[in-house]
């Protein structure tokens, strides 16, 4: 370039302005480059500031005539400033300039459209549209520069900014990148990142699970997972590069995972097992967080929390139930089944072993008591008509939730490999330094010792499953395991639970109206769960039965101190079973534990350590035991509360928890370490206010940004460059020194690491009471049940004077009940119920009764009420008469009402007998049988002469008391005749007026009296469910022909 005689300098604007005659304001224009009409337009003005040879607007163009100008003249455009000096190269004509400029223009405008495109408003549109060459396009606007030597500075800088801001905006778009070579795309064509990676190998470790992984503040589900939470949670789900994604807040983890698994779900959940701070410090602070599946749930191995909204019910929770069937000990479809049930949730394990027919009539009364929330069994291990029933147990329910939910296991194992594992895992816990004494000793081992090959076998797999879940702790305990059945109490049948509404009614499924919404009076949780136990578990041992009465006498009659205190200790206790089994499996939270200490607490001392149980001042024995039991928890809880600080559990503190410093030596460490940064902190403080000449200065925290030094602007104060400015408002601002920085992650990496020493030294406290003192806590909460139980009993017989009244045991085979009611419906209705009278196998009493009636007259409500009673008598608890005498009863089978089961194949009718089989299989001599219109299903010759063979087959052979509802007045009248001191008929009383019109008016009296009834008014019947009047008259003239048919018959054949 030549020289110039004055230093050369860029061109300026305000050389291209002059004064201007009549100077105006200048309008504001919206200028879009997106518009070609306005290109032109454009091309024009660029044109007008690009070349001395530009022909501008007569306004502009026109030469100033004063001779005076102001200071904003010396702005205005001006032509011959424009010029270029002498020596400078030749400037181009206007049609070169104007067509440069223009394609300059035009590329500008080109690569704005192209970063347009590229933004989240287009991302739909293909990637080839899209892919415009960037560096072209740079290479456009900042080509032939050298035309242009006024300015070489504005286009080297354009050029590097566009470099600049063209990369920043390919980083920024969704535009997708090439993939480096070798590297792996996924499904969307987009190169795995690393979060994607570990995801896809979580998913492929843990199949069969949804899962919940733990991504910064929300809990993420991909792929599949995330369409089913999509469904499930009614959420929205997105695809985020190579995964459908959907999520959840943290703080609503809980929440969702209970929706999951009532769906029947396993979720599994995978937390971030790093922290920001010590991932900073660290080798592989580039890398993602670390993330691991730290809990795997069902709905049967959830246990939620002491204070759950969802735990308002009282009932036990769903179990999980595992089944081992033997094949080889029966004979044809008989098989020996083994099952083990437990509720991880209150730590409650039943066992049981037993021989099944062909129905699996046993295996359904199990499974009706257990209800199980989710089966464990074989892959092929299993009969046909088990793999039935579980079929049916598991398919949806009508009301479309899930059934209950199956896992299998491949392959069964052998006696050996049960008694081997099952040793390895119990030799695994003894050897721990906070051992239980029943496992140092081996006393535990020797217990399952005494199982049966089928019982070992089933509790080695169901060990090795909970073990996944981390429930498995709950089987340490064998002493608390409970049988099934035994010899002190009888088994209430499927059809018994289901006839007579002892768990919940017929009509809705619900508690209220059955015979456990009558007797369960219960203060507690726990209490709650064993009254349901002893309603399906009536005794059948009479001193056991005989001490239970005599309990709940005592507690009904005395006015001793020692039960106001019971009562005292069971209001507002919390769910201590419950509680227990979170502290077992190390869930309970410092905030829990601060509600169970003290209620323990409160047990411990409520009353003074006796010698003996005799010394407790009771006559009952039960009460006795209960009492002298508790005081036992004193020590232990005496030592827990000499190392745990209760006020910092109830905050969540777990690194203030402890009154014994020396007990977890790693949390003073760290805290000391902790405290040594603050300190530093503080004398980093004088430094600053020495710096700002401010001796008050003292750090500030704001919105969560702690250790800032705040003054205010208007001070104008000199702050020193390396501190960063967090946050200001219009009169303040807030800084941090870059040492005090420094400073405070070493002081987040202390912190972190004290969070996780107090974790693990609050989970080992967690330890040390499941193993020390649990067996001790949980016989308390055993004995504090039965407390509660006999209270609730108790309650039930203070009714209205003389309305419930103390069942007497006798030695004969005698059932007596003078003026009985039914105990639900006499709460469930206004109107009293009319009570009956009935004694069976008493003196001159015959042990079975045939009862006939009009329908609608009472038959079925008596015939429950007597098995109610009898019932209510075994469970220990007063009963709705004015005297009941009864010999030990062993069974109530009973065989009510009608329906099909389709889904293994059985009709109505063969429901019926299958069931009707099952009962003369199972009943002995001491049985109560209840009978209601058998034979009804087939025809009426068949009928009546299947019900005859079973009434004879009952009085004849097994000789129990039986109870035979029937619409067949013949076979009542003949089988009274057969057996006149074994049958007894009787029909319910009614009262019964003709009109004129042919119809009848009836009258129920609800009262059982001798004979058998003459009609069974089913016109009567339909007219009352509204049936129209012309079919019931054909109805009833029908019937009086075929009555008087047959009576025609009948005399001619006498």
């Amino acid at each position: 370039m030549p020289q110039s005689p004055e230093p050369r300098h860029q061109t300026r604007l305000s050389s291209y302005f002059t004064p201007s005659l009549s100077p105006r304001k200048r309008t504001s224009h919206i200028v879009d480059l997106t518009v070609d009409s306005s290109d032109e337009e454009r091309s024009s003005k660029r044109q007008r500031r690009s070349s001395a040879s530009l022909e501008l607007s007569p306004r502009l163009s026109k030469p100033s005539s004063s001779k005076t100008h102001n200071k904003a003249d010396q702005w205005r455009y001006s032509q011959t400033e424009s010029t270029l000096t002498e020596g400078e190269p030749r400037a181009t004509s206007f049609e070169e300039s104007g067509s440069l400029n223009l394609s300059k223009r035009e590329a500008l405008k080109k690569k704005l459209l192209f970063e347009r495109e590229s933004s989240f408003f287009i991302r739909g549109r293909s990637s080839a549209n899209l892919q415009v060459s960037s560096p072209d396009l740079t290479k456009n606007i900042g080509e032939d520069t050298h035309s242009d030597s006024s300015e070489p500075e504005f286009w080297e800088t354009t050029r590097a900014y566009t470099n600049k801001i063209s990369k920043g905006k390919q980083k920024a778009t969704p535009v997708k990148s090439k993939a480096k070579r070798g590297e792996d795309l996924g499904p969307s064509g987009e190169p795995w990142t690393p979060l994607e990676k570990q995801v896809a190998k979580l998913k492929h470790d843990n199949p069969g699970t949804l899962l919940m992984i733990e991504v910064g503040y929300k809990y993420k589900f991909f792929d599949e997972d995330a369409k089913i939470a999509a469904s499930v949670l009614g959420m929205v789900a997105f695809r985020d590069r190579n995964f459908v994604v959907a999520s959840i807040p943290v703080e609503r983890r809980d929440v969702h995972l209970k929706n999951l698994l009532s769906h029947g779900h396993r979720v599994g959940i995978v937390n971030q097992v790093e922290t920001a701070a010590l991932k900073k410090a660290g080798d592989n602070r580039n890398a993602p967080f670390e993330r691991k599946l730290v809990r795997l749930y069902t709905a049967a191995t959830y246990v939620d929390a002491l204070d759950s909204v969802d735990m308002m019910e009282t009932q036990s929770p769903p179990p999980f139930l595992c089944i081992v069937e033997d094949r080889k000990a029966g004979k044809g479809s008989n098989v020996t089944i083994a099952l083990i049930s437990v509720c991880p949730s209150t730590g409650d394990v039943v066992y049981d072993e037993f021989e099944d027919s062909l129905m699996r009539l046993e295996l359904e009364t199990r499974l009706a008591h257990l209800k199980p929330a989710e089966l464990l069994c074989s892959n092929d291990g299993l009969t046909r008509p088990t793999t039935k029933l579980l079929t049916e147990l598991t398919s949806p329910t009508s009301a479309g939730g899930p059934g209950v939910r199956l896992e299998r296991f491949p392959k069964l194992m052998t006696y050996s490999e049960a008694f081997s594992f099952l040793s390895a895992f119990y030799t695994e816990r003894r050897n721990s330094d906070i051992a239980s004494e029943n496992l140092r000793t081996g006393k535990l081992i020797a217990s399952f010792t005494a199982f049966s090959s089928g019982l070992v076998i089933a509790l080695a797999h169901i060990i090795k499953h909970l073990s996944t879940y981390n429930v498995a702790d709950v089987l340490l305990e064998t002493k608390f395991f409970t049988p099934f059945s035994n010899r002190s109490h009888m088994i209430l049948a499927a059809n018994t639970l289901r006839n007579l509404e002892i768990f919940e009614n017929e009509t809705d499924h619900s508690i209220q109206g059955s015979l456990l919404w009558v007797l369960d009076q219960t203060k507690s949780k726990f209490g709650a769960r064993l009254m349901k136990y002893w309603v399906g578990h009536p005794l059948t041992d009479k001193i056991a039965l005989q001490e239970r009465v005599d309990a709940v006498e005592e507690i009904i009659t005395s006015s001793s101190d020692k039960l106001v205190t019971l009562r005292q200790i069971l209001r507002r206790l919390p769910d201590l079973a419950r509680g227990l089994c979170r502290i077992r499996y190390g869930q309970c939270t410092p905030q829990e534990l601060a509600i169970l200490l003290p209620a323990f607490k409160k047990i411990a001392f409520a009353f003074e350590p006796l010698q003996d149980s005799s010394k407790v001042g009771f006559k009952s024995p039960l009460l006795n035991n209960i009492v002298f039991a508790l005081p036992f928890l004193q020590s232990s809880m005496t030592e827990l509360f000499q190392t745990i600080c209760l006020k910092h559990a109830a905050d969540g503190r777990k690194d203030e928890l402890w009154l014994v410093k020396d007990k977890y030596p790693k949390i003073e460490e760290t805290r000391m370490g902790l405290l040594a940064v603050e300190v530093e902190l503080q004398e980093m403080l004088k430094t600053i206010r020495k710096v700002l000449k401010r001796p008050s200065l003292e750090f500030e925290t704001v919105a969560g940004e702690e250790y800032l030094v705040e003054v205010e602007k208007s001070a104008r104060i000199d702050i020193p460059v390396s501190w960063r400015l967090i946050s200001a408002t219009k009169f303040k601002a807030r800084y941090r020194p870059s040492d005090v920085q420094l400073k405070l992650e070493e002081r987040f990496r202390w912190q972190e690491t004290l969070d996780i020493e107090s974790g693990r030294s609050y989970s080992s406290f967690l330890d040390e009471i499941s193993q020390k003192h649990y067996s001790v806590m949980r016989n308390a909460v055993n004995k504090l049940a039965e407390a509660d139980c006999l209270m609730s009993l108790a309650q039930v017989g203070l009714q209205p004077s003389g309305s419930y009244t103390r069942p007497v045991f006798v030695d004969n085979d005698e059932l007596e009940i003078v003026e009985g009611r039914h105990p639900m419906i006499e709460l469930l209705r206004s109107d009293p119920f009319i009570p009956n009278t009935v004694r069976m196998g008493s003196s001159r009493e015959p042990r079975s009764k045939i009862v006939t009636g009009p329908n609608m007259g009472g038959k079925s409500s008596s015939v429950r009420m007597v098995a109610l009673i009898a019932i209510m008598a075994q469970i220990g608890s007063y009963v709705p008469a004015t005297s009941v005498r009864l010999g030990m009863l062993d069974s109530v089978l009973t065989r009510m009402g009608a329906w099909d089961d389709l889904a293994r194949g059985r009709s109505t009718f063969m429901v019926e007998m299958s069931e009707t089989s099952e009962i003369l299989q199972s009943a002995t001599k001491n049985s109560l049988v209840i009978l209601d219109e058998l034979g009804r299903g087939t025809s009426t010759f068949d009928g009546m002469a299947i019900a005859s063979a079973v009434l004879q087959h009952l009085v004849n052979e097994t000789k129990c008391k039986t109870l035979f509802i029937t619409h067949y007045p013949l076979v009542a009248a003949e089988i009274e005749r057969q057996f006149p001191d074994e049958i007894q008929n009787l029909h319910m009383g009614y009262t019964a007026e003709s009109r004129i019109d042919g119809t009848r008016d009836i009258t129920f009296l609800y009262r059982l009296t001798k004979g058998i009834a003459s009609d069974s008014f089913g016109v009567e019947c339909g007219r009352l469910a509204g049936l129209p009047e012309d079919i019931l008259r054909a109805a009833s003239e029908k019937s009086s022909m075929m009555q008087e048919i047959v009576q025609v018959r009948i005399a001619r054949n006498r």
